[in-house]
């Protein structure tokens, strides 16, 4: 077999690999056996820091496919004609877990998804769950403080968890789906994906439409009870990861439906709850579900940290055709990644192997550490914008239709006929009994260790979302 030769990272062959360069049999190693330096000092190196949220995640790549036409809605190349594919990359995660976290805790997963589009790259970035904890991106620290360790006892705080969410009444319908058969998926297949957050899609005409994104499972949905995932969690921590990556192995490939729900700018004028927060969802009878695509994941990568470790989504990841909203969440995030990214990865991510676009990449950011891609050295005159050196310039073609937006610059408290507490009622009262009671179990032993105080205004904002809600975790925990 013609093996290559193992070499330093300059290229250097390496004569020995086995044994370090010391001064004698029974002599020091020498300061100058850089080899052994340099693969220590790699070593040292292995790890970046990791995610402050979705730290525990599993991915593949896969393909999306336009099954229909929504052309009349977005311009967005992506999709352009029926028929048309594209390269994407997709990770699942937990919210709260830490990198060497049980994959089947109760926890919300991240659905986050790459599209390489011929306009560049579009992120979606969203939960297995269509609405979230707080509406507000000012409160999201406060929150994830909440589902990390005590900054003294170094664990985590049911305390902190349920005293936070009994204080911002807005969470409930979050919460609600997470203490309910949905809060421990069987696997990433199992499980539905959405965009959550209100987003914007704009066409050819210059018109805008609001959008939420869906993606429901073809595996069907299947979930785990605590007691099975605690079984689970003693044989394996990596549950998820093992069933990814070996039904992608196996060619069992798992799909997702694509659809879109879509509100016109004049309905959300008049709609009864604010379509912007993304604790609230959009009514199916009002606002269908719109068929779009599928999605289809059938490569697993050849390197996990390569491709999934430093993979970096971000809302700010926008194609012509698809744009932003008023959602108050969604603008922070449309910083908070990038910039979470540009610090956990570097100033360069985007050009990490997992980020690049298949488009061609023009821009005038300048030098930066690890600048490990061409700097427009055939040009080097055009370093600067404008510029009369032939450097690339704007397409106001590109540009979307303005975005309507009055009101007095302030600091608005929600006040909408829907409140808090509607739609986790509705929710509520869609459950079985049987469903209903394992909900009650979910919530009691969620809340061991809890103080009186904190356990009677969480049980207040289950009265006001239905009374035989609050009455039957009351029952359950034996009040």
């Amino acid at each position: 077999m013609n093996r290559k030769k193992l070499t330093t990272t300059a290229g250097n062959p390496i004569s020995n690999n086995q044994k370090s360069l010391t001064a004698g049999f029974k002599g020091p190693v020498l300061l100058q056996d850089f080899e052994l330096i340099e693969k220590l000092a790699h070593q040292n190196r292995e790890r970046i820091p990791e995610r402050v949220v979705h730290a525990k995640g599993w991915g593949a790549m896969g393909t999306f496919t336009v099954t229909h036409d929504i052309t009349k809605y977005t311009r967005a190349n992506i999709f352009s004609e029926i028929g048309k594919q594209t390269k994407m990359l997709a990770r699942f995660s937990t919210v709260a877990g830490e990198l060497g976290a049980s994959d089947t805790e109760r926890d919300v997963r991240g659905f986050a998804l790459k599209f390489y589009t011929e306009e560049g790259n579009w992120d979606l970035v969203g939960n297995n769950t269509p609405v979230f904890f707080v509406r507000d991106g000012y409160k999201f620290p406060d929150f994830i403080h909440t589902q990390k360790r005590h900054p003294k006892t170094n664990l985590r705080s049911n305390e902190a968890m349920w005293d936070f969410w009994s204080l911002t009444p807005e969470s409930l319908h979050q919460v609600t789906i997470l203490m309910s058969d949905r809060g421990i998926p069987k696997t990433p297949m199992h499980m539905h994906g959405f965009g959550s957050h209100t987003y914007s899609f704009w066409n050819n005409n210059g018109e805008r439409f609001w959008v939420k994104f869906h993606f429901k499972t073809q595996q069907g949905i299947e979930n785990y009870t605590n007691k099975e995932a605690e079984q689970i969690t003693g044989q394996t921590r990596e549950k998820y990861q093992e069933e990814l990556f070996n039904a992608i192995e196996n060619g069992n490939f798992p799909k997702w439906k694509v659809y879109i729900q879509i509100m016109g700018e004049e309905d959300a004028l008049n709609c009864p709850f604010n379509p912007f927060d993304v604790t609230k969802v959009w009514p199916h009878a009002d606002f269908p579900l719109i068929d779009v695509g599928v999605m289809e994941l059938n490569e697993n990568p050849s390197n996990y940290f390569q491709f999934i470790e430093n993979a970096a989504f971000s809302p700010s990841n926008i194609v012509p055709g698809i744009s932003f909203s008023p959602d108050k969440m969604l603008q922070a995030r449309i910083f908070s990644y990038a910039d979470a990214h540009r610090y956990r990865l570097g100033t360069h991510y985007e050009m990490l192997p997992p980020n690049r676009p298949i488009s061609e990449v023009n821009h005038y950011h300048k030098d930066g550490a690890m600048r490990f891609f061409e700097n427009f050295n055939s040009n080097p005159d055009a370093y600067y914008e404008p510029n009369s050196k032939n450097g690339p310039v704007e397409d106001r073609s590109y540009e979307e239709p303005p975005l309507k937006i009055d009101g007095n610059v302030a600091r608005y408290e929600e006040n909408d006929t829907y409140g808090n507490f509607k739609q986790p009622g509705d929710l509520f009262r869609l459950f079985t009994p049987e469903e209903k009671q394992r909900l009650f179990q979910n919530i009691k032993e969620a809340m061991q260790g809890v103080s009186k105080e904190v356990v009677e205004r969480q049980l207040n904002l289950f009265d006001q979302a239905d009374p035989e809600y609050g009455a039957g975790v009351r029952k359950a925990l034996g009040i």
